[in-house]
């Protein structure tokens, strides 16, 4: 376990990426620059209570002389409307209903607010990212899971119950394979890695090299995906009309191979006035996107009290 560390003498926040493998945490000042960075290993068994003490253990390690005036945590699952209870998270193992907020605020006595992974993803991407130049975009995460993220005016709109944003969730196919979320064809039951396998056989990885080194079936194979990809998100255009529209998670890393289909799907599927000045970009965060976007939570709660940052 290391802690880089830097001087600042300005109002700072952490944020906390908090995984079923590992914990990751980021000391921010307010222009964004990373003070301080540290990554540990996720107790086994994850349960909340070993999670919290580990956590408090790094806020100690991270922020020795009490520098941070706020904590933003994303969770991997649905955290409520108000930012204080993590319903569920993916890969903890006994998490229901826990009011990770309160209990990290009894501890280490600073405000803090917890978000659902893929919306600090997306409010990282929009704070310091490739969606730093727009006020209104969608981030969508392909990985095991096609997760999704809403920025409005510059805010995570997380919807009444605060599970608004479930992109990956929506349906392509309405005699699809069925999807863990009970849906049947959706966006994610045809884009995850788990469907790329099922179509395929094959890593992501694995057909990104063979695209790299010209293989026509591979070629194709991005180009079939392109398009579902872009079926899908013409949906989303329509309902949002973003600015821009950020793909990350580990299969961006074949962007170049489906970017060209996604843009030609949306085009033929999408009026240019629902689409006019339309960004698709590339994620620029890798797997820091979540300490960020939950140093951003930290900051909008500081900004605005009470609004929570919605």
């Amino acid at each position: 376990m290391m802690v880089s560390t830097s001087v600042e003498h300005s109002t700072q926040v952490l944020g906390i990426d908090l995984g079923g493998t590992a914990i990751k945490l980021g000391r921010f000042s307010k222009n964004g620059t990373c003070l301080a960075a540290l990554n540990m290993p996720t107790p086994q068994p994850s349960t909340p209570e070993a999670v919290l003490a580990a956590v408090v253990d790094a806020i100690t390690q991270i922020d020795p002389d009490n520098q941070v005036a706020a904590i933003g945590v994303g969770t991997p699952g649905p955290a409520d409307a108000t930012g204080r209870i993590a319903r569920v998270a993916i890969n903890l193992a006994g998490w229901h209903d826990v009011p990770l907020a309160d209990w990290l605020e009894a501890k280490v006595g600073r405000p803090a607010m917890i978000a659902n992974d893929a919306n600090c993803a997306g409010l990282g991407e929009a704070w310091l990212g490739a969606g730093r130049w727009y006020n209104n975009l969608i981030l969508l995460t392909l990985g095991t899971g096609v997760g999704g993220a809403i920025i409005l005016d510059g805010k995570l709109f997380v919807g009444h119950h605060g599970t608004a944003g479930e992109l990956g969730l929506i349906t392509l196919n309405p005699d699809g394979p069925a999807c863990n979320s009970g849906n049947q064809g959706s966006l994610e039951s045809y884009t995850s890695v788990p469907a790329i396998r099922r179509r395929t056989g094959m890593e992501p990885e694995e057909l990104g090299m063979l695209a790299l080194a010209g293989d026509s079936q591979a070629l194709e194979f991005w180009q079939s995906y392109g398009r579902d990809l872009g079926a899908g998100l013409a949906s989303l255009i329509y309902v949002l009309t973003p600015e821009a529209i950020i793909i990350g998670g580990g299969i961006s890393a074949s962007a170049d191979f489906f970017f060209p289909s996604v843009w030609a799907e949306i085009e033929r599927r999408v009026l240019p006035s629902s689409r006019a000045g339309l960004q698709l970009l590339k994620a620029e965060l890798g797997n820091q996107a979540g300490i960020v976007g939950a140093a951003k939570l930290a900051w909008q709660m500081i900004q605005k009290p009470g609004s929570q940052g919605q």
